[in-house]
Parts: C-alpha cells; structure tokens; sequence
C-alpha cells in the first residue's frame, strides 16, 4: 500500500470515528451540562486515531461490517480519551496540553475532568454491550471482558500505577532496567493497543491463530509507538506534538531513549515494525493498512 493510500484510509477512519463519538455521548442537558459537555471535549477535536484504525483494519480482514467495527473503535477511543484526561491530571503527569489545546482540567475543573473521565470509560463499555455494536449476544460479552481486562489493574491501570512507582524511584536517583520498563509500557500503552487490533478478530468471529497472530502484531507495535514517543519527547517539538516535550527527561524518569541511546532506540524501534509486519502473513485478506500503520508509528512527527 502507497503512503498516499494509508493516509487515506487514515483519515477515512479518523472522519468516521469523529463524526460517530457525538452521536454515541450524552447530548448536553440540564445539570450535566458541563459533565457532557466535559466529555465530547476530551474525545474530539484531533488524535490520530490509530487504535480505531487498529479495530476496523482488523474487522475488514474478516468481513466485519464496518457499522459493526465503528462502534466498538468509537467506544475503544473513548476508554483512551478517558485514560488521557485523567493522565493529564495535576496528580498523575500534570500537563497543561493536550492535541494542541488546554488539558481537560485546564479548560473546565479538575473535578469535571475527573468525572468526564469516569463517564467516558463507563459509556464505553456500554457501547460495547449494545446490540446494535454486534448481534451476538457472546462477542459483546467477550469484547466488555477483553476491553476489562486490557484497561484494569493487569492492564493500562497497572502500566500507570507502576508509571508513578517509577516517578518515585528517579527521586530517589533509583532507575527501572529494560525489563521493568519494557512491562510498563506493555501495560500502560501496549494493552490497550494489544484490544484494539483483537477487537476485529472478535467482532468477525476469527480463528486463534489469527486472533493469535493480530496480538503479536500489536504487541509489536504498541512498544514500537512508545518507543518513538521518547524519540519525539527528545527530539521532537510542542507546536509538532501538541503537548509539552522534554517532560520525562526533566522528571529523571527512565526511557528507551535514556537506556539506548537515541540511535539504538531508533534501530530498536525499526526492528519492532519489520517483526510486527512479519505477523501478518498469518493473517487473510488485505493486511495493507496493517502494514502501512506499522511503519507509521516510528515515522509520525506527532
């Protein structure tokens, strides 16, 4: 697939998951005003929207209908927007942007912000469990429990709480080895990543092996992205990026960057893709889009 055609197909996803989070979010009203309100903010205006991406370019390779496979991205994009508001926090990572404008705290209240987070991961898991999401009573159910699994304490939950052990050791000029960050990151970005690419296999009834073969792929992928968000914290800018840089490297915290070096992160992060991109053959169909998303997240400048 040319660059031209991913970019394409890119943005054909990114539209519809734009245009479908509004209509599957409370409309703003009466006392919830600002909560909803809170909520639709922190879910649009931008991202890249690799891990709705990950879901229907998964669901296509199994004849998934795409009404089918929008709905369970749109509601994984809204676990992610949750887990970004909260991130944001004064308590967890205290940023001031996010895509380029005001942090959710920043343009309402820490406590909104609080409770649009925990509305968006509640909403989220109840679009799931509708059945205009699928018709199958038992891939809803196992689509809430792998999405349970891949946000709670064994999952990007986990990731964050370890994230903030690691804050304390640096403080204590104490530093995670390769291993203890590599788990980190395979919980904090990689599960959820590791759901969105399943999700497809789920939704279109798949063997093992290929489900099988998707998590490898995304497991790949998602240390790859990780990878190069250190890379961008170095090297890229806030204009580019949207958010503040430098920020784990003034906090002391380890990095692929800091344990590699820039270089050796980079060929790591190479060799990440070429590994996830090997898993597709495993797979039927047009795995083009899967290719080209693979190459992308150690190219993109934001």
């Amino acid at each position: 697939m040319s660059d031209a055609a991913f970019q394409a197909a890119m943005q054909d996803v990114a539209a519809a998951i734009e245009a479908l989070l509004p209509e599957l979010l409370p409309k703003p009203e009466g006392h919830t005003e600002a909560l909803d309100g809170a909520m639709l903010y922190a879910c649009l205006g931008g991202g890249k929207r690799l891990r709705p991406l990950l879901t229907v370019a998964g669901a296509d390779l199994f004849g998934v209908r795409r009404g089918h496979s929008l709905r369970a991205a749109a509601a994984i994009e809204m676990l992610h927007c949750y887990s970004l508001a909260h991130d944001d926090l004064p308590c967890m990572d205290d940023d001031d942007l996010r895509r380029g404008r005001p942090t959710l705290h920043k343009a309402y209240d820490e406590a909104t912000a609080v409770l649009a987070g925990d509305g968006l991961q509640a909403q989220a898991f109840a679009v799931l469990a509708d059945p205009a999401t699928h018709p199958d009573a038992a891939v809803r159910l196992e689509l809430v429990a792998a999405l349970a699994q891949a946000a709670g304490p064994r999952g990007m939950v986990g990731g964050q709480a370890i994230d903030l052990h690691a804050e304390a050791l640096a403080e204590q000029s104490k530093f995670m080895t390769m291993a203890e960050i590599s788990r980190l990151q395979a919980l904090k970005t990689g599960a959820l990543i590791g759901f969105a690419a399943e999700a497809g296999g789920i939704l279109g009834r798949a063997e093992p092996a290929a489900r099988q073969a998707l998590r490898a792929y995304a497991g790949a992928i998602g240390l790859a992205f990780q990878i190069a968000d250190d890379i961008l914290d170095r090297e890229g800018d806030a204009a580019t990026l949207g958010k503040r840089v430098g920020k784990d490297e003034a906090a002391g915290k380890a990095t692929f960057v800091g344990l590699l070096g820039l270089e050796g992160a980079k060929a790591r992060a190479a060799e990440l893709v070429r590994e996830a991109q090997g898993h597709l053959g495993q797979l039927p169909g047009d795995t083009g889009v899967l290719h080209g998303l693979a190459a992308f997240v150690i190219t993109r400048r934001s």
